[in-house]
């Protein structure tokens, strides 16, 4: 999404909240949260963290990739005559993968004559709606597939496309092949091959029963690990003799490179036993399928690649966003505005309902107690998170919506209940999307709840916050109401919350 989609959100939002609080100064805060929210998704925006990572250094005929900050840590490759790679093969996969896709092909058409004649090849796998027609066409013209998925529970396109990355790799597998892979997140669902005694359906089930688990996404990839191949190091395994390189924007909390997108390029950490200790202690072990369960209680499977594996000598990791980014522009935009920013930190994690009051609590204390010995000295203050909460759902759940509107709910009704005014709670996900709808979260404050409490208390009982937001939305003649729409935003690196205080 680019900046002037962006920007839309943050304008109709501004006329919107007319329709939802009678105080100016309300208004205004809301404003100010969305355009925080907006700086935070656009400082992790992928084009620019891939370019910022890669160039072509024609003089050398040198691909450099790496910090340009830091010489340390830039590796370069050499391209064409004289020994150097003969062709570039590009893997991308998440719900940033057409764009950083996209940036890298840009960056490699600075190479001169010499380095144009390197071949290159490549897949991209992509969340539905993720990809522009431009990416799209960009990526063709480079002799790159494109193949569309479907997130968080895999299809057949996620397998049927994964084995085509797998295979590709494969086959151009040599000493004088670089392997550029692009991950993001989301790249688990969307990258997903069934290992051999498992079918399609076996790892739906799977994904259905950790999502429905409430568990981190750090515990669901370990279990993913065991039952797919291309994870845990596989593809690297498969990239063997080339040279690989990945380039990774970050979805998990703390950055563990072997669990973001279940650790394709990189050593695993975790082992088959970890996965069953996981299983055991969220009681899965009779919601999975049974085929599932006799490949994590065997002991002959063959597990990921040992760190020893020659192809881990010589490959290279770079983060090239986070969450941490995106926090930290967040707090740069709201001091900008005129807010004291405390950052709360950048891995909050829980249910996202207790994660509300947590909020709301902490915003009653500096608006009732604030003083010599609070997290500021004085308002107006931000408080700024990220991190990515869960929703444990019941089995027989019918409600509509995602972890950012669920938490916005219960902090609404939070508000409303302890009637504390001149506070405003956004929370979205910097990919756009929240839960299986097209809203990216909610901003809210003590008057979204106002007109009827008890319906709210039972949309939250229900976990049917979109529901309630878009129905209060067009009861006020109003498309969006709280919901927060931006749309596929083209990144992803987990959510951000921001609280403002006055």
């Amino acid at each position: 999404m680019n900046n002037k989609n962006l920007a839309s959100v943050v304008n109709r939002h501004q006329q919107q909240n007319a329709l939802f609080s009678t105080v100016p100064e309300v208004k205004e805060m809301k404003h100010d949260a969305l355009q925080i929210i907006n700086h935070a998704i656009e400082a992790v925006n992928p084009y620019v963290a891939v370019q910022s990572h890669v160039r072509v250094n024609n003089e050398k005929g040198n691909l450099e990739i790496g910090s340009h900050h830091m010489d340390s840590s830039m590796s370069s490759f050499h391209l064409g005559d004289n020994g150097g790679f003969e062709k570039i093969v590009v893997i991308s996969f998440g719900k940033a993968s057409s764009a950083m896709a996209t940036a890298l092909v840009q960056q490699l058409k600075g190479m001169n004559d010499t380095t144009k004649l390197i071949d290159i090849c490549g897949a991209v796998i992509c969340k539905d709606d993720h990809a522009t027609p431009e990416e799209e066409t960009k990526l063709s013209n480079a002799g790159i597939q494109m193949f569309m998925a479907s997130h968080p529970v895999p299809d057949e396109r996620s397998a049927d496309a994964a084995d085509y990355a797998l295979k590709l790799v494969q086959e151009h597998a040599s000493s004088t092949t670089l392997v550029i892979c692009c991950i993001s997140g989301g790249g688990s669902a969307l990258f997903c091959k069934p290992r051999a005694g498992l079918s399609l359906q076996h790892l739906q089930e799977v994904n259905s029963a950790l999502l429905a688990s409430g568990m981190g996404i750090q515990d669901c990839n370990v279990i993913r690990k065991r039952l797919e191949d291309g994870k845990g190091g596989r593809l690297a395994a498969l990239c063997y003799p080339s040279q690989l390189v990945t380039l990774v924007l970050s979805d998990v909390l703390g950055d563990p490179l072997d669990l973001i997108a279940s650790g394709p390029t990189v050593p695993d950490t975790s082992t088959r036993e970890d996965a069953w200790e996981i299983v055991q202690r969220f009681n899965l072990a009779d919601k999975l399928p049974l085929e599932v369960v006799a490949m994590l209680q065997d002991p002959d499977i063959v597990d990921s690649p040992l760190p020893d594996h020659p192809i881990f000598a010589t490959s290279k990791t770079v983060l090239v966003g986070n969450n941490a980014l995106a926090v930290h522009a967040a707090a740069k935009e709201s001091e900008r505005l005129g807010y004291r920013p405390v950052v709360l930190g950048t891995q909050m994690e829980g249910e996202a309902k207790e994660v509300a009051i947590f909020y709301t609590r902490m915003a009653l204390h500096l608006k009732r107690e604030i003083g010599t010995y609070s997290v500021a000295p004085s308002l107006p203050v931000a408080l700024i998170a990220g991190g990515e909460t869960t929703v444990s759902l019941p089995s027989n759940n019918s409600g509509k919506g995602g972890r950012n509107q669920e938490l916005a709910l219960a902090a609404a009704i939070q508000l409303k209940t302890l009637n504390l005014d001149g506070v405003v709670l956004a929370s979205a996900g910097t990919d756009g999307t929240d839960g299986p709808t097209d809203a990216a979260g909610a901003i809210v404050d003590c008057s979204t709840v106002s007109d009827d409490l008890g319906s709210a208390r039972q949309a939250l009982s229900k976990h049917d916050a979109y529901t309630y937001f878009d129905q209060q939305g067009r009861s006020k003649e109003n498309d969006d109401g709280p919901l927060i729409r931006t749309g596929p935003t083209g990144t992803n690196v987990a959510d951000v919350c921001v609280t403002l205080i006055r």
